[in-house]
């Protein structure tokens, strides 16, 4: 890589971090604890909204999970549409379907129920809203949409995206193969229910993927160069939260309070990303998510404790941290043992819950183009602790993914 294109993401990140200071980043209300989803229509009812788009998927509508929810619209006197279309990876249509339903039934606010997938087809619905004359890849990168979206309100169901509290939303083009994704503090939820009932019925390799989901979220932001005394703070608890939790979660499901803590640590994660964005995990997840459909919690998974070796004495102090923010077994140890302790850890908790440490499904000849898009959106984005070129990327992906 040549020092000027080095130079430049460096400038362009710094630059960045200094304007982001004059964005509004406030954060959502929040409602927790068990059975804190019955107390949402008196919230959105308070917002002065009258009729709801609630966007969620079919699964969640046959486990009838929304069935509290819905009673207590119709006690609070709120009229409601369901759009239960959205698929794993969220795509275009899917889109353009809510707002279609949005528009027909007059509606004023959106409830997003579910994982990611749901809360981001309600962000990127809201901003088709807020910006007809956009389309989702006219939005697609930072501040694109700028106008007031219809008032969002999000519940999820699972404990890792963080999405409830987060500006991005990502929607996948199957045309292209290509996800898009839209960053705004426009599409930040304005209230945000924590309730672990709904996470209690979660299968071990949705809680254990969406949970490393959550850690990839707070290491990313933790390890880079855009940090604040704040999400610096957040992602310190996230990590105490989910080392202390996730294993719990994951072998005994009705374990509320562990539950309730794994939401509360994606929650944290959401808010220390948001501002100090991610990595390379995610450019690569992301596109492994296009290109296959892979399960984004489970890209994560598998990528995160090789991208952390890549990363190597470029990340070995915040690791170090982190070893001790999660009250790992560190006495005695210096920055170096710290930083390999935390990354043991990490491999430790996915071979624990049963997640892969590579992939079996990627075609070499795919590599160019996963290692070209993956960086396009890392570059000059993110503020990643060590930048990688083309050919680092394609030979990332062969030797530690693959």
């Amino acid at each position: 890589m040549s020092i000027l294109y080095h130079a430049y993401c460096r400038a362009y990140q710094k630059a960045l971090k200094i304007g982001v200071n004059f964005l509004d980043w406030s954060e959502p209300e929040l409602i927790k604890g068990p059975g804190s989803v019955k107390l949402l229509p008196a919230a959105i009812k308070a917002k002065g909204v009258t009729t709801v788009l609630v966007v969620t998927d079919k699964g969640l509508m046959n486990l009838h999970l929304l069935d509290g929810l819905f009673e207590a619209l119709k006690a609070e006197g709120i009229n409601y549409t369901v759009y239960d279309g959205v698929q794993p990876n969220p795509t275009i249509n899917n889109i353009e379907q809510a707002l279609n339903m949005y528009k027909a039934a007059n509606c004023n606010g959106i409830v997003a129920f579910g994982g990611g997938s749901p809360m981001d087809c309600a962000k990127a619905c809201g901003a088709r809203v807020a910006r007809p004359n956009k389309t989702v890849p006219q939005m697609r990168g930072q501040l694109k949409v700028l106008k007031k979206i219809p008032p969002l309100f999000a519940v999820p169901t699972t404990a890792g995206t963080g999405s409830e509290t987060t500006i991005a939303a990502v929607v996948s083009n199957p045309e292209t193969h290509e996800k898009n994704a839209i960053n705004d503090p426009r599409l930040r939820p304005i209230v945000a229910v924590l309730d672990p009932e709904l996470t209690v019925g979660l299968p071990k390799h949705i809680t254990s993927t969406t949970g490393m989901d959550a850690l990839t979220h707070a290491v990313e932001a933790y390890i880079g160069h855009s940090n604040t005394r704040n999400t610096r703070a957040a992602a310190e608890k996230a990590t105490n939260l989910i080392f202390e939790n996730l294993l719990e979660a994951y072998e005994n499901g009705k374990n509320l309070e562990a539950r309730g803590n794994m939401l509360i640590a994606s929650y944290y994660a959401g808010i220390a990303f948001t501002r100090a964005y991610v990595g390379y995990v995610h450019s690569i997840a992301h596109n492994l998510g296009g290109m296959y459909g892979t399960p984004h919690g489970l890209a994560n998974a598998v990528i995160l404790p090789h991208m952390l070796e890549f990363y190597g004495k470029s990340a070995e102090k915040s690791l170090a941290k982190l070893a001790d923010a999660a009250e790992l077994n560190t006495n005695h140890l210096d920055r170096h043992q710290k930083a390999l302790l935390f990354k043991a850890k990490v491999r430790e908790l996915n071979r624990k819950m049963n997640i892969p440490e590579k992939f079996d499904f990627i075609k070499d000849e795919d590599v160019p183009l996963i290692a070209k898009r993956a960086l396009k959106e890392g570059n000059p984005l993110y503020p990643v602790p060590k930048i990688m070129n083309l050919k680092e990327c394609m030979e990332f992906i062969r030797s530690e993914l693959m």
